[in-house]
């Protein structure tokens, strides 16, 4: 009898370490990576808190699903590798989802519909990618438009330049260092609107594409967690909330 109430007693014991184990697996603290110069999607204000339209989707599913998050400012060119490291346990950064990414991670389902856009000068003639030929364009390097400039006009094209952040090109652009710069719709309409100097140029041949969040590859528990908590702010209004507030229209508007 001795012998199964010790059996018995270390077999609950067990039970409850792995109870606690889930528990604290469950309660941890995420951390979000995000490239914070890249807004209206995150960027730092005045205070040098990250805000802007990924940072207020991501609190919101964490908040819908019961997650604990910190967000981490993370440079575009190592925000990859902090995910393969461990470093961090999500990416949220204007992250197209292709087939190239998909086969090292998992995403999200998507939270943004994207497209690339041309800035030019104001007085620039260019109406299409096309119209690039010959003339020098800063890109995001290792972004979607350095893929999409790169298949247009040759990877290792010397009119191709390729910079760290959206910031830097239209710097560039603005002051006259390249003909045009062309990046994700959203934050170059955003920083075009905030130099007169310049205009954007819509090309219709550009592909539809989409935002999601990243996710080491097989973390289906934390995928499965992000689909349940996007949908959920689909569902109650939040998301068209935020869309909103950062886009000054809903979603779906030209």
């Amino acid at each position: 009898m001795n012998r199964f109430r010790r059996t018995l007693s270390f077999s609950l014991g067990l039970f409850a370490a792995a109870l606690a184990l889930g528990a604290n697996a469950q309660n941890r603290e995420l951390t979000v990576a995000s490239s914070a110069t890249y807004a209206p999607f995150a960027f730092e204000n005045k205070d040098k808190q990250i805000v802007g339209f990924d940072i207020d989707i991501i609190n919101a599913i964490a908040k819908n699903q019961g997650l604990k998050i910190k967000l981490v400012n993370t440079p575009w060119s190592g925000i990859f590798a902090a995910l393969n490291n461990g470093d961090v346990d999500l990416i949220i950064s204007g992250v197209t989802i292709n087939d190239k990414r998909k086969q090292s991670y998992d995403f999200s389902p998507p939270y943004f519909a994207a497209k690339q856009l041309i800035a030019v000068p104001k007085a620039s003639s260019v109406t299409s990618l096309k119209d690039l030929a010959g003339k020098k364009i800063a890109v995001v390097n290792a972004s979607t438009a350095d893929d999409v400039v790169s298949r247009e006009f040759g990877k290792t094209n010397p009119n191709l330049r390729r910079f760290e952040s959206t910031p830097l090109i239209i710097s560039e652009l603005a002051g006259g260092g390249v003909d045009a710069a062309v990046g994700d719709n959203g934050v170059i309409a955003y920083r075009v609107a905030q130099n007169p100097a310049l205009k954007t140029v819509d090309d219709k041949s550009f592909p539809e594409e989409a935002f999601g969040i990243v996710v080491k590859k097989g973390d289906k528990a934390l995928q499965d967690k992000l689909a349940a908590g996007l949908a959920a702010i689909r569902a109650d209004g939040s998301y068209n909330t935020i869309y909103k507030k950062w886009f000054d229209k809903d979603p779906g508007a030209r």
